[in-house]
C-alpha cells in the first residue's frame, strides 16, 4: 500500500482538563508522577498518571453501555470499526434545539444515493466550534442531536455505526432513544467528533480504534479519517 495516495484527517479531540465533559466526575486529569529531574540513573523518565472516565472527549459507547448483554468495547470486530463512511451536514440550520429528521437522510440520498450497509454515518452540526468554550458546549446538555425517527431510518439502511460532533446523539431531556435504538442492534456511537466537516460527504473511510478494555462499555478513541486521493 503506497500511502502517499492517502488524505487522512484527526477525527480526535485532544484530551485535557479544561475540554467539556457530561457533568460533574466525568473529567479528565493528568499528572506527573515522576519528573526527569528525580531520575539517578543516565536515562530519564517522565511518569504520568491518568484519570479519567471512559465516556470522556471523542469516545466509543459499546452496546453495553446502555444494553444488558451488549457487546463490549474489545469484542466491536476490527470490520465494524474500519469501514466507509458519509457525512451528514446539517451545520447550517442546527440549532441547540435541533434533531436531525428522516428528511435529512432523505435529502443527503436524493443527492449521493442510499447509504450503503455498514457504513458509518457522521452527523456534522457545527457545534464542535465550542469545544473550546466547555459550558457553551455542554449548554447544560441541550445541544444538536438525532431524533428517534431519524435513527431508526440509519438502522433500516444496516449502518456500522453513529457519530456526531456533540456530546450525544440524544439529549437528556428526550430519554435516550438514539442509544437504546443503536445499541440495542448491535451499532456503536462515537461522540465528540473533530474536523468531519474536512471529510467529503461520500467516498471517505474510517479507522475507529478505542482503547482495548476488557468488558468496557466505553472507551477513549482515536479517529481517524483516510480519503483516497485516487478517487478525486
Amino acid at each position: 500500500m503506497n500511502l502517499n495516495n492517502f488524505t487522512f484527517i484527526d477525527l480526535t479531540q485532544t484530551l485535557s482538563p479544561e475540554i467539556p465533559h457530561w457533568g460533574i466526575g466525568c473529567g479528565f486529569q493528568h499528572s506527573i508522577e515522576l519528573d526527569y529531574a528525580d531520575c539517578d540513573s543516565n536515562v530519564k523518565f517522565r511518569v504520568q498518571k491518568i484519570e479519567m472516565q471512559a465516556g470522556i472527549g471523542t469516545h466509543m459507547d459499546a452496546p453495553a453501555h446502555c444494553i444488558s448483554g451488549g457487546l463490549t468495547i474489545e469484542n466491536i470486530a476490527l470490520e465494524q470499526l474500519i469501514t466507509s463512511c458519509i457525512v451528514i451536514d446539517i451545520s447550517h440550520k442546527a440549532h441547540e434545539k435541533y434533531s436531525v429528521t428522516c428528511n435529512d437522510i432523505y435529502d443527503f440520498e436524493n443527492k449521493h444515493g442510499t447509504i450503503s450497509k455498514d457504513t458509518f454515518v457522521f452527523i456534522y452540526t457545527g457545534w464542535e466550534r465550542f469545544w473550546n468554550m466547555p459550558s457553551k458546549y455542554r449548554n447544560n446538555l441541550i445541544f444538536p442531536s438525532v431524533s428517534k425517527e431519524a435513527a431508526q431510518l440509519l438502522l433500516e439502511r444496516n449502518i456500522s455505526g453513529l457519530g456526531i460532533d456533540t456530546l450525544s446523539p440524544d439529549r437528556e431531556e428526550d430519554g435516550f432513544p438514539v442509544h437504546q435504538l443503536l445499541l440495542n442492534a448491535g451499532k456503536y456511537i462515537i461522540e465528540n467528533v473533530a474536523n468531519c466537516n474536512k471529510l467529503p460527504s461520500v467516498g471517505a473511510s474510517i479507522i475507529a480504534l478505542p482503547m482495548k478494555i476488557k468488558e468496557g462499555t466505553e472507551a477513549p478513541v482515536r479517529l481517524i479519517g483516510v480519503i483516497n486521493k485516487n478517487n478525486y
